[in-house]
């Protein structure tokens, strides 16, 4: 009777062999490139691809591999290039490219209260934030952000060109406690955030948020408003932290403690916080950040401008606290190429610190990417390339002469590549941009606008 099944189970099985596995139809593949999946591994496949369906990745395998499962009407081919995750810039102010270059070679509260404020109360309109977020999200586009954090007015403008142009986005309605263009007072800010709330809380792309700009621009108790706010409707809170030490010096006079500290005692701060810069913190504010979940976005470029100061990134590194990176705004970078905040991250940490190892590559590039993610509550759905996360990718173009020649992927991304050496951007599963041309946005059209809207800035400041 044994020798009869095995008998049976051995007949079977040259049937069950020359069965055809079933070859699923996907919307994209992405094949042939060198993929760099920033996975908690840290896996580099030296030719790889990726099968797309609907929003999300699907399989990551050799191409061999994929082009035996997988068909697809639409196939892009990355030989010669680096396919890697969209970047996460975790601080912006987007319709601030408006003021690109304007009070230049000034502190933070010089360039604030002399130049952008004044500037601000007379050109911000609906219109306004419209034209110069259009020309932002383009700028991220065409330089391989796929998703970001926002601070500003009008936020409801922001999110409808955020969506429409197919980046991701957690935009977060700023409010201030004197008047600004779209409210006259704390109270009214708030309203206007929790409408924004309403509007967009669960789409696809936009998440919105509450964004108290600052403890020296509120009070405690409009502070405590904010966080009651989000912490009713579960959305994030982005805020300005620790940036200069005139911030830091209001708080001690004010309030006896430093900033972080002060915002701990008003029980702002929690896992839901999103603090931009964490420049100047001492061992007892990182220990707090920390235990409290608050993540950090590092914004270089602009704290080496404004000479606001370099901020510890080694030591919230040490210490786990989640971190990304950030342009800040146009206004004060002056661009918003997360490929140069990326540099200027290694670069910065490794002088400020003396070690040329503060930084390594690797590590700057999840700072982009998926602790970018991390930061705002995104690392489930994007910032590294994974089965089931959404189909948030760049493919990077190596030809340029200073791409030549290529042994290392990764430290070739943080330290040579720039923004234009990005050929395509897809943002949940949608081709926004390929081989450099921008599917979801008019180029022409859009700078136009942008150049026109910039007499209105002109006026406003009294230039020629």
């Amino acid at each position: 009777m044994l020798a009869w099944l095995g008998a049976i189970q051995l007949g079977s099985a040259p049937v069950a062999s020359t069965q055809t596995p079933a070859v699923r139809q996907v919307s994209l593949i992405v094949t042939g490139g060198t993929v760099i999946t920033v996975d908690p591994a840290r896996r580099v496949l030296t030719s790889g691809a990726l099968a797309i369906d609907g929003t999300d990745i699907v399989a990551i395998d050799t191409p061999e591999a994929i082009a035996r499962a997988y068909r697809s009407p639409q196939t892009i081919d990355a030989t010669g290039a680096i396919v890697m995750p969209g970047l996460i810039n975790t601080h912006t102010h987007a319709p601030m490219v408006m003021y690109r270059g304007l009070g230049s070679d000034l502190a933070l509260m010089d360039w604030l209260q002399k130049y952008i404020f004044p500037a601000e109360a007379k050109t911000v309109t609906p219109a306004f934030v419209r034209t110069g977020t259009r020309l932002a999200v383009l700028e991220m586009i065409q330089s391989g952000t796929t998703a970001y954090a926002d601070m500003y007015y009008f936020e409801e403008e922001i999110a409808a060109v955020t969506r429409e142009a197919g980046l991701r986005g957690v935009l977060g309605q700023t409010i201030l406690k004197f008047p600004v263009p779209d409210a006259k007072t704390p109270q009214d800010g708030l309203a206007r955030t929790e409408a924004f709330i309403k509007q967009f809380k669960g789409d696809p792309l936009v998440v919105p948020a509450v964004a108290p700009h600052s403890l020296y621009t509120l009070e405690a108790d409009t502070l405590q408003a904010c966080a009651a706010l989000a912490r009713k409707h579960g959305v994030p809170i982005l805020i300005h932290l620790a940036e200069t030490r005139d911030e830091v010096g209001i708080a001690r006079e004010q309030h006896r403690m430093s900033p972080t500290m002060y915002l701990d005692s008003l029980k702002l701060l929690g896992p839901d916080v999103l603090a931009a810069h964490g420049v100047h913190v001492s061992s007892e504010d990182i220990d707090v950040i920390k235990q409290r979940g608050v993540a950090i976005s590092h914004n270089p470029e602009s704290n080496m401008k404004l000479a606001s100061g370099v901020a510890p990134v080694v030591k919230y590194l040490a210490a786990n606290v989640t971190i990304g990176i950030g342009t800040d705004g146009a206004a004060s970078n002056d661009d918003l190429d997360m490929f140069e905040a990326m540099r200027q991250t290694a670069f910065l940490q490794k002088l400020s610190t003396n070690d040329p190892k503060a930084t390594p590559a690797p590590v700057v590039l999840e700072m982009a990417t998926r602790l970018g993610a991390r930061a705002l509550g995104l690392e489930k759905i994007t910032g590294s390339l994974e089965v089931g996360k959404r189909a948030d990718l760049l493919i990077v173009g190596t030809d340029a002469s200073r791409q030549i020649p290529l042994y290392d992927p990764v430290a070739q991304i943080v330290y040579v590549t720039r923004g234009d050496d990005v050929k395509t951007t897809i943002v949940n599963g949608n081709v926004l941009m390929r081989d450099r041309k921008v599917l979801t946005l008019d180029e022409a059209k859009v700078k136009a606008e942008a150049r026109a809207a910039s007499a209105q800035v002109r006026a406003a400041v009294g230039l020629p």
